[in-house]
């Protein structure tokens, strides 16, 4: 690399680096900090290099970065799509397909999830992580901006747990079919992210504390029929009967999931009801 791009190169990482706190990667603020963002010892240790090397890279004296580096620096800075084929281009190493799971949602589809006020619906990731969701998917299932991040993940969830009111996946009627169908798509998504860590250390996790995962997991399926009508049951307004609908985002290894109520139907009235109260069954004692 030329000195311009080694140069432009090292403002790049510098400016991602500088717009994340330390909470944001599960870092403790400490004390009273001089610069913005993280510092470079931290983005180091994130990224599995040594400070050393990454302080290099930011001032413009390091060689060029291995693929390897830019998908840990990638992961670490926590870039979007566009910023990780970015940082690629700049380091002269075009991005080849992404390491993991994508976790970026279009604002187009945040806001079709907007759009649709009587449906509960709610995006995603290949790993069964909620990344997007409107406020009656949360009314219907769960407040999912109170949660840290790994209680989003449905399959973890569904396996391991919690379960509030002592009811699988939040009561539904096909609890069981979607623990399989979780562990079948998981599956699919380890051997396209095999390279991963998160995918690796969740199904690792799975593994060690549930023996109905291990036991589907030993059975290498990798189909499942889905599931076009399933019951909630939900502990303020009942039981919510509802068709289920997916929608595959392709280039973002993604799903929509849609939940409707036939109209006129006891349970369009019981989501009408929630659109109301929102998360407040949050309080129902179980």
């Amino acid at each position: 690399m030329d000195r311009r791009v080694r140069r432009e190169l090292g403002d790049f990482l510098r400016s991602r680096r500088e717009r994340i706190t330390p909470a944001d990667v599960g870092l403790p603020a400490g004390a009273r900090r001089r610069t913005p963002g993280l510092r470079r010892e931290e983005v180091a240790q994130l990224a599995f290099i040594s400070t050393e090397y990454y302080t290099r890279l930011e001032q413009a004296r390091g060689p060029r970065p291995s693929r390897e580096v830019l998908a840990q620096l990638a992961r670490a800075l926590r870039l979007s799509d566009a910023e990780r084929d970015h940082l690629h281009h700049l380091a002269g190493a075009p991005p080849g397909p992404p390491p993991g799971p994508s976790r970026e949602v279009r604002q187009s589809i945040v806001d079709l999830l907007r759009r649709l006020p009587e449906a509960a619906a709610l995006v995603i990731s290949a790993t069964y992580e909620v990344i997007a969701w409107n406020e009656l998917a949360a009314a219907l299932m769960e407040d999912f901006s109170a949660l840290p991040r790994r209680d989003r993940n449905l399959v973890r969830r569904a396996f391991l747990g919690p379960h509030p009111y002592g009811r699988r996946l939040y009561g539904v009627s096909d609890a069981d079919a979607f623990a399989r169908t979780s562990a079948q798509q998981l599956r699919a998504a380890a051997a396209r992210y095999p390279g991963d860590p998160e995918v690796t250390g969740l199904v690792e996790e799975l593994l060690a504390g549930s023996e109905e995962f291990a036991r589907l997991w030993a059975a290498h399926d990798v189909a499942a029929r889905p599931t076009l009508c399933k019951t909630f049951e939900h502990p303020l307004v009942g039981p919510v009967s509802v068709s289920c609908d997916v929608l595959d985002i392709t280039d973002r290894d993604q799903r929509v999931v849609i939940y409707t109520a036939a109209p006129g139907s006891p349970s369009a009235e019981a989501l009408r009801l929630l659109s109301v109260v929102g998360t407040q069954r949050m309080t129902v004692p179980g």
